[in-house]
């Protein structure tokens, strides 16, 4: 197996600036500078020609890059800001509904090295960055195959179910069919050479190249988020119904100490209500600064949280994200949950309709006005003198949705002394790791 490229499309707009630090072949010609292209008639008009598609090869793939104008970083969260960005390899532009997308072609090496110095501090353990280079290049080749598996299946792949009751949803990288993956959280956070890879992530990626998590034959969908919130959530709860054997339920703890059901509501509002003993139950602001980058170090309660809302605050939130109108909020209904306690149902009750959401991003996406830290809540209620509530409370447990590797969790296992093998395996369950280039 020879070492594989990716292709990541990185923004989406009708009129794109960048700027050719060096020399890139295009039509046969080597052009440098500063260019722009627009959408013209569905089709790319540049230097007063259109085209159905451009790409920009490097002269000199050691020394060239290119750099985009205001890339639109943190889409949808709270901290969603413009910047300029700096890449190398390839840049292809192509049409997409009313917009124009930009997409870097890249080797998955280098890739890597974006992606880990984007997701991860430089402050990060030589085994935690290099337990995330293998999840990391592992996400992205396993994707690349879901995807060809998809486009080869006769049966049509759907990320929704819909009807009158019931809105059921999941977010992943197949919204992507005309490349491999997007730059932003959606994906991986990808941010080129923007930010200088420091030796310790060169170092992590040239150890463990070609490495990869395997189950079955078959590269993992090595998923991974910010918390657990103490026990990892199972595959099926947050994505399509599919069962994988590595993506199981686990404490995210040595200790012996027994799971109770958190599908079951009664033990999961306890256990939510608690702070157990977790790897990923700390507030080292060592430990963190290795995982949260800048922006995301404003989050400073993650594995216990709480939100609230007024009555009128919940339902004109609900009413904008969702778009449907509910009327006033009388309830929100756990319905169902998954082995981390996070809500894969969730009823909506209002004085103009009732209707059933699902899966955890859909819920966090309704519940704030960028995404809730998890779908690991309960709601208190505070009722007023007409028996309406006046206020919704919303308690809650982790950061993110749970799968696979929680990377404070492992940020606190590297610090303990564990390998990258020992933290890979410890949230991938009986999966293995072998070299393949």
């Amino acid at each position: 197996m020879k070492e594989p490229k990716v292709s990541v499309g990185v923004m989406f707009e009708p009129k794109i600036e960048f700027i050719l630090n060096s020399g890139f072949i295009c039509n046969g010609a080597e052009y440098s500078g500063l260019q722009s292209v627009k959408l013209s008639g569905g089709k790319i008009e540049w230097l007063g020609k259109v085209f159905d598609e451009l790409i920009f090869e490097p002269a000199d793939g050691s020394i060239s890059s290119f750099e985009l104008k205001d890339v639109t970083i943190g889409i949808n969260f709270h901290w969603e800001r413009k910047e300029n960005q700096l890449f190398k390899g390839s840049l292809k532009f192509i049409v997409e509904g009313e917009k124009i997308t930009a997409i870097n072609l890249l080797g998955v090496e280098e890739y890597l090295t974006s992606v880990i110095s984007s997701e991860m501090s430089a402050t990060a353990s030589l085994e935690l960055l290099k337990a995330h280079a293998v999840i990391s290049r592992s996400w992205l080749l396993a994707q690349i195959d879901k995807n060809i598996e998809i486009t080869n299946s006769s049966e049509k792949y759907s990320t929704m179910t819909e009807s009158e009751g019931e809105l059921i949803r999941w977010y992943d990288r197949e919204d992507h069919t005309r490349f491999d993956i997007c730059a932003d959280d959606h994906c991986q956070r990808y941010q080129g050479i923007t930010r200088a890879s420091t030796p310790i992530v060169m170092d992590a990626i040239g150890q463990t190249r070609g490495e990869l998590l395997m189950s079955e034959g078959k590269i993992c969908d090595a998923r991974y988020s910010k918390s657990c919130g103490g026990v990892f959530e199972e595959f099926q709860y947050c994505w399509e119904d599919k069962k994988y054997p590595y993506l199981v339920k686990q404490r995210d703890s040595k200790s012996d100490t027994i799971i109770p059901d958190l599908t079951v509501e009664k033990n999961a509002v306890e256990w939510i209500k608690e702070s157990p003993e977790s790897f990923c139950n700390t507030t080292d602001n060592k430990v963190l600064s290795q995982v949260l980058n800048n922006y995301d170090q404003e989050t400073v309660n993650f594995y216990r949280w709480s939100v609230k809302y007024s009555q009128k605050e919940l339902s004109q939130l609900i009413l904008k994200r969702s778009g449907t109108d509910y009327g006033d909020i009388l309830d929100l209904v756990p319905i169902e949950r998954g082995t981390s306690g996070r809500l894969v149902k969730l009823k909506i009750v209002g004085t103009k309709r009732t209707r059933i959401i699902g899966k955890e991003l859909e819920i966090r996406r309704t519940l704030s006005e960028s995404h809730l830290y998890s779908s690991a809540f309960y709601v208190e209620k505070e009722m007023g003198s007409e028996q309406a509530p006046i206020a919704f409370t919303l308690k809650g447990a982790g950061w993110g949705h749970g799968v696979g590797l929680c990377q404070i969790g492992a940020a606190v296992m590297g610090e303990k002394g564990y390998n990258y093998k020992e933290i890979l395996l410890h949230y991938f369950i009986g999966a293995t790791i072998n070299k393949m280039y």
